[in-house]
């Protein structure tokens, strides 16, 4: 029953996307400077019907129908019902019809909400969109469809993967998939916006409500990704480099960019088409990442879909955007005469682009190099924090400075900057850079560096609070939560003490000014697993605290997974972590113990950060 009413609906989407392009069309050859009503009638039958649609996958899920194979391959009648509900996307099928639901809202309410825009490349938009919708439908339809049939009915499920079973994984990817999808909205308004001439800054007003709601979800996804990697894969840090994060940070730094040029193109009527190329880019980078992780080309930890004809659909499908799109973009594109001002406020963007498009491709060739020589040599390498570390950090350096900078300076044209308030500024970095250093009694010139110049913008972001004149709350913030981010990571890394070593029952071991004992082990049967609970006592020599960490060993039941739960104990000023590990044949446990100081800092940075981005939106929204 549930299987017919999904393959119903999914064909019916198809048929209504394929309405709204012909209705869309035909309005197109009106007079009327209207959408036709059978256009904002097919729409909201579209929007409502996928919703029933995803609906009707939930409630699978909810009463354990096996009958689908989906059901079956990912839930389990002991799941929690959290889980059963997230586990409609925790996978590939249900994901991409997350990903149509988010497809055909966006298209919906663009309609809806641009209505002060004209008729022409409202309705162009609403057509490229359901072109979108029409492959990814035809995709789940006939090769990831989440209503397939297994036969016979099993009794039971297989469960879904242990490490997904969790809260922050159960919000990670419809957060993320608002900032990936969503990007969707403005690659289809940027090909209308050509096809059109509706361009500058008519356009930029049209599509920056959009950037802004992407860029700010797919930073909360980023953080809550982060925070889940840290807890549940033992990593220990907020950043590894891992290709399945870098695919989510690359389309960042693309929307970064682009909300950064929408200012120069809504206020001088510039930088147009670089605007249409940032637009275009963010969305072919969230498909190819998609077809990163799903093709299983990737070698990542939590790439949790394998499955290479998918991998392929996508890529034809990716294939054909960045063709069409690039073709368009080609036949439409005219040079323009611009005159910027070397010190001019739009020099200072087109700055803070260069610096995002740097971090951009070294991102992406950390990323693809490992497949490219995979392919040519059938030699698998791995590109990690060294290479990363090494590449951007100095170049964060010298960001900083720019950023900190950039909004001070005018329009058009602007006098030098003040070297005096600057100068100051700066003794004053180095000031707190040298307490912070002399206190712990630590020295890197790296770590300096990046200090003085977080501080520097920090600083220049304070002060900025105070002015009265163009006064803009939610870029300060945005700007002053990126200085402590930076600041934090600094500081974590350069003072994180990290120890391996083993143990076995009863055995203290002394390392540096640690001291370590395992007291005893516990086993534990929860509802679907065992646990071996480690109790281990870690002294600080030198602040005197002793902390008990309590490290787990799990084995799940369905489906047999074997995990290691890392022991967290946090505050404000610092994380003790510590994860337990079984050695084979042997007495002994590997320990992995990790004082990291100001974690909880670095994931309230990036909150403010995401925070910043709906501040502009209700001020965007406001203004407009």
């Amino acid at each position: 029953m549930l299987s017919n009413t999904g393959n119903f609906l999914l064909s019916l989407n198809i048929l209504l996307s394929a309405l709204i392009i012909y209705y869309s069309y035909s309005n197109l050859k009106t007079s009327d400077n209207l959408i036709s009503q059978k256009v904002f009638k097919i729409s909201i039958l579209q929007s409502t019907s996928i919703l029933i649609c995803f609906f009707t996958l939930v409630s699978a899920f909810l009463v354990s129908d096996f009958s689908l194979i989906t059901v079956y391959q990912n839930s389990h009648t002991l799941k929690p019902i959290f889980y059963k509900i997230s586990g409609t996307w925790g996978n590939h099928e249900g994901s991409l019809l997350l990903w149509v639901i988010i497809l055909t809202l966006f298209s919906f309410l663009f309609l809806i909400y641009n209505k002060k825009h004209p008729k022409n490349y409202r309705l162009y938009t609403l057509i490229i969109q359901n072109f979108l919708i029409l492959g990814f439908l035809f995709f789940i339809l006939f090769n990831s469809n989440p209503f397939s049939l297994i036969s016979p009915s099993p009794n039971e499920g297989l469960g879904l993967n242990p490490i997904l079973q969790d809260p922050a994984l159960a919000i990670h990817p419809p957060l993320l998939y608002v900032g990936f999808v969503g990007s969707s909205i403005y690659f289809s308004a940027a090909i209308a916006s050509m096809i059109t001439n509706y361009a500058d800054k008519s356009f930029a007003k049209s599509i920056k409500s959009w950037v802004l709601i992407s860029w700010s979800f797919q930073t909360l996804g980023i953080l809550v990704g982060s925070i889940w990697a840290y807890y549940e894969l033992g990593w220990g840090g907020f950043w590894f480099w891992d290709p399945v994060e870098n695919a989510s940070l690359l389309p960042w730094f693309a929307m970064t960019a682009l909300l950064h040029s929408l200012l120069v193109l809504e206020r001088r009527n510039v930088l147009y088409f670089w605007s249409i190329i940032l637009c275009l880019l963010t969305f072919i980078l969230s498909v190819m990442g998609t077809f990163l992780v799903r093709s299983g080309i990737l070698n990542s930890v939590h790439t949790f879909a394998n499955d290479p004809t998918r991998g392929i659909y996508i890529l034809v499908f990716l294939s054909l955007m960045i063709l069409a799109s690039v073709y368009i973009l080609f036949s439409k594109y005219k040079p323009a005469n611009i005159e910027i001002n070397s010190n001019s406020k739009e020099t200072f963007v087109l700055v803070n682009n260069w610096f995002m498009m740097f971090y951009l491709i070294t991102v992406l060739l950390g990323t693809l190099y490992p497949i490219f020589t995979d392919a040519i040599s059938n030699n698998k390498i791995s590109v990690g924090p060294p290479f990363y570390n090494s590449v951007i950090i100095p170049v964060v350096i010298v960001f900083l400075f720019f950023m900190a900078i950039g909004p001070n300076a005018k329009w058009i044209k602007n006098k030098f900057i003040d070297l005096k308030i600057y100068s100051l500024i700066t003794l004053a970095a180095i000031f707190f850079n040298f307490i912070i250093f002399f206190f712990f009694k630590s020295y890197s010139i790296i770590s300096n560096l990046i200090v003085i110049s977080s501080l520097f913008l920090i600083i220049s972001s304070i002060m900025d609070l105070f002015k009265k004149i163009n006064f803009n709350f939610p870029r300060v913030i945005s700007h002053l939560s990126f200085g402590f981010l930076i600041l934090f990571i600094g500081l974590n890394h350069n003072f994180s003490i990290e120890k391996d070593f083993n143990l076995k029952i009863g055995e203290t071991k002394q390392i540096d000014n640690f001291k370590f004992h395992l007291k005893d082990l516990k086993l534990v049967q929860d509802t679907n697993y065992k646990a071996v609970i480690g109790s281990l006592k870690v002294n600080d020599l030198l602040t005197k605290e002793e902390r008990v960490l309590k490290p787990e060993i799990r084995i799940y039941d369905n489906p047999q997974t074997l995990t290691y739960e890392a022991s967290i104990q946090t505050n404000f000023i610092r994380d003790y972590y510590l994860t337990m590990s079984n050695i084979d044949r042997s007495d002994y446990y590997n320990i992995k113990f990790q004082k990291k100081p100001l974690m909880i800092w670095i994931w309230i940075s990036v909150a403010m950060l995401s925070l910043g981005g709906f501040l502009s939106l209700f001020r965007h929204a406001k203004n407009n």
